[in-house]
């Protein structure tokens, strides 16, 4: 009787899936563009913007926990996949407020833009990924994780300080960052208005780069020394005193600095996507257009395949 033959369910070439037709997970940072800084004119105005806020972080490894566990996503060969890079918001300038950011996107996973600096009195509504700093203690403070996701994809914004009369000091709240709130304005003289919120660092790419952190808000100072806020660690820009803010550092979601009596808010910094693929992994993969880039990197688990995207583009697994 002839033998028959048979093959494994797990054969590369028999009834069962192979690894890649079962799909490949791999890890991904995703971080939304941030909110732009507001400003709120000077004398006899004398309200100052919020800082703002930075663009949503989510990532599925290698940053600070909880927000490091996400759940990887799974492509297989043949898979093209659309990347969104968000774009940061516009700065408020003229008495107005700042520009939410635009969301970052990968395969299931959307990082939302981050909140505008809110200038004016009245209820903060500048929500996003991390919240927009409001430029008036009664304002209210703007949400973050707007939409909601788990684990936070960011914090609130920061509440401002008004002395209530000139000469005096008027301080704007900071934008919310990845990993802390914005502070909220000192209501002290020699004080500052509020720092932007801290970002989070992950190391993705082999090093630790620091993403999402706030916007300072503006300062106007009629006499005392009171100064801009400080900008949030991960690519937020400084607040002015008296001056226009720091913009947000491009490719890292940070919000963009509001601006104090005599100067504009600022931009805030586009996003960012970065993905990490196994050294093990069988099929190629390849991004357009060539402004995003393909690198290998060594790290603890081997070598493997790292595609950032700095623009909008596409992801191919062939």
């Amino acid at each position: 009787m002839p033998i028959l033959s048979s093959r494994g369910a797990g054969s590369a070439k028999g009834f069962g899936l192979t690894a890649e037709a079962r799909g490949i997970d791999v890890d991904y940072l995703v971080v939304g563009g941030a909110g732009g800084g507001g400003y709120s004119g000077g004398p006899p105005n004398v309200r100052t913007g919020g800082g703002g806020g930075a663009g949503g972080y989510r990532a599925s490894a290698y940053g600070p926990s909880p927000l490091n566990s996400g759940t990887a996503i799974k492509v297989r060969s043949g898979d093209s996949i659309p990347i969104t890079v968000g774009g940061g918001g516009s700065p408020g300038g003229g008495c107005s407020s700042g520009a939410c950011g635009s969301p970052s996107i990968f395969s299931t996973i959307t990082s939302a833009g981050g909140g505008y600096g809110r200038c004016g009195v009245g209820p903060g509504s500048g929500t996003g990924g991390s919240g927009g700093g409001c430029q008036h203690a009664g304002g209210g403070k703007a949400a973050g994780n707007t939409p909601p996701t788990n684990p936070p994809q960011g914090n609130p914004g920061g509440g401002g300080f008004n002395s209530g009369s000139l000469p005096g000091y008027f301080g704007g709240g900071g934008g919310g960052g990845a990993t802390t709130a914005g502070g909220c304005a000192s209501s002290s003289s020699s004080g500052r208005a509020g720092a932007g919120g801290t970002g989070a660092p992950n190391s993705i790419t082999g090093s630790p780069v620091c993403y999402a952190g706030g916007g300072g808000g503006g300062a106007q100072a009629v006499g005392p020394s009171y100064q801009g806020g400080l900008a949030g660690a991960g690519g937020g820009g400084a607040g002015g005193s008296n001056s226009s803010g720091t913009a947000g550092t491009v490719n890292t979601g940070g919000g963009g600095g509001a601006g104090g009596s005599g100067g504009a808010g600022s931009s805030g910094g586009s996003g960012i996507v970065i993905i990490r693929v196994p050294s093990t992994c069988g099929p190629k993969f390849s991004v357009s257009p060539p402004t995003n880039t393909k690198t290998t990197s060594p790290a603890p688990d081997g070598s493997a395949t790292i595609c950032t995207f700095t623009v909008s583009g596409t992801l191919t697994v062939s």
